[in-house]
Parts: structure tokens; C-alpha cells; sequence
């Protein structure tokens, strides 16, 4: 009887250090855009926690082992979402912010593998689920898409903006014919504004063809 109360003490003690401790995931990001271990967490301002390490995956992918403080553990649920930004405190480092698309959630558990996206891939699958309900929040959105857009680092410009251009046309194929003409007549001048003012910098060093892969793109997404 003693033997058995002792081994329900060990377990109970095992699963409550489990409980308090931190929380480790593995997030999946396409491209690490320069993050690296010790890179911080964000959620709503707060430092939540850190990158451990980044791995490269057989299939092509980046996997980041991440540590979220115990403290924050009840706020990553299956309604969390991660992508990479310029750490806003940190100028030069890059940092994971977390945010929430919805209240409440089953809690993520430890080990948890969880697919990494884009601020500009996210707001617009946003946009295309507020599509019809609501046309000034969608305003709104590509306002907050047309900024994502501008913060981009120059050095990073061709390549953000490449990536963002591929995330567009694949949504934009699978988009009804409404939700494509908005975009067609909201967004794309404004990503054409931003790709000719890219062109124009480049056109001082002699470096104006780099973007002609951008305007293929445009000239693709355009035909959709």
C-alpha cells in the first residue's frame, strides 16, 4: 500500500513540474528571414519567450524549437498564430510575434508542431473570411496589408515582396470572383506603387532589372 501511495506521489509530482515549467513547440516557417536562437517571443508587447534553436527540416522547411515562459502558457492555444517580424526593441534582430485570432481554445501541449505564417499571408486570409460581412473592416485589412508592405526592410525588399506576390496569387485563385476584384482594385496599386518605387532606388545603381521578376508576378496575379 505504502509502495503504491509512493509511486502516485512520484507521478503526481512528474505531471505538476510538467505543468510548471515552460512550454517547448516547434514552429515551421518556409524562410527564417534572418531569426536566430535567443530571439525573443511577443505576444501584445510582452517578451513571452525565446527561439532555443533552428532547424532545417527534410522537407525544406525551417523548424524553430521555442520556449514560452510559464507564465504565458495559458495564452498559446489552437487559436494562436506565429510569424516573423523586426524585433521592435531590438534594432538588427528579428523576433516571433504571437497573436490571437480568436478568444479561448484548447491549450497547445508541450512537443506541440505548429505551422508558422506571415502577417501579410494572415490578414489576408482574414480578409477573404470577412469578405461580404463587413466592408469597412476589409478596407481596413488592406489598409493594414498596404503598410506590411512599406515596413519592409530595403534589404529584403525583392525577396519580401516576391514571397507576398506568391502568397496573393495563390489565394487569389482560390477566391470567388468578388473577393478578387476588390483586390484587383484595392491592393494591387498599391503593391505596383511600392514595386515602382523599389525599381526607381535600384535604377541608381544600375540594378533596375532585379525587379522585373516582381512585375511578371503582378502581370500573373493580374490575369487571375
Amino acid at each position: 500500500m505504502l509502495k503504491k501511495i509512493f509511486l502516485l506521489l512520484i507521478l503526481s509530482a512528474v505531471i505538476l513540474g510538467c505543468y510548471a515549467g515552460d512550454l517547448n513547440l516547434k514552429i515551421q516557417f518556409a524562410q527564417t528571414e534572418g531569426l536566430r536562437a535567443d530571439d525573443r517571443i511577443i505576444f501584445e508587447k510582452n517578451h513571452i519567450g525565446k527561439v532555443d534553436a533552428i532547424s532545417y527540416s527534410e522537407g525544406g522547411d525551417y523548424i524553430a524549437d521555442v520556449k514560452i515562459h510559464k507564465g504565458f502558457k495559458k495564452s498559446v492555444t489552437e487559436h494562436s498564430r506565429f510569424f516573423i517580424i523586426n524585433d521592435p526593441s531590438e534594432k538588427g534582430r528579428k523576433a516571433i510575434e504571437m497573436i490571437k485570432v480568436a478568444e479561448g481554445g484548447a491549450p497547445l501541449v508541450k512537443g506541440a508542431m505548429i505551422e508558422g505564417s506571415t502577417r501579410f499571408a494572415l490578414l489576408l486570409g482574414q480578409m477573404e473570411e470577412d469578405f461580404g460581412k463587413d466592408m469597412s473592416e476589409l478596407s481596413r485589412k488592406i489598409n493594414k496589408l498596404s503598410d506590411e508592405i512599406k515596413q519592409i526592410p530595403e534589404s529584403e525588399e525583392i525577396k519580401s515582396l516576391e514571397r507576398y506576390l506568391n502568397q496573393l496569387k495563390e489565394k487569389m485563385k482560390k477566391a470567388g470572383s468578388a473577393f478578387r476584384e476588390k483586390i484587383q482594385k484595392e491592393l494591387l496599386p498599391r503593391l505596383q506603387k511600392e514595386i515602382e518605387k523599389l525599381k526607381e532606388r535600384l535604377r541608381k545603381f544600375g540594378r533596375e532589372k532585379e525587379v522585373e521578376p516582381l512585375e511578371v508576378k503582378m502581370d500573373e496575379i493580374r490575369k487571375i
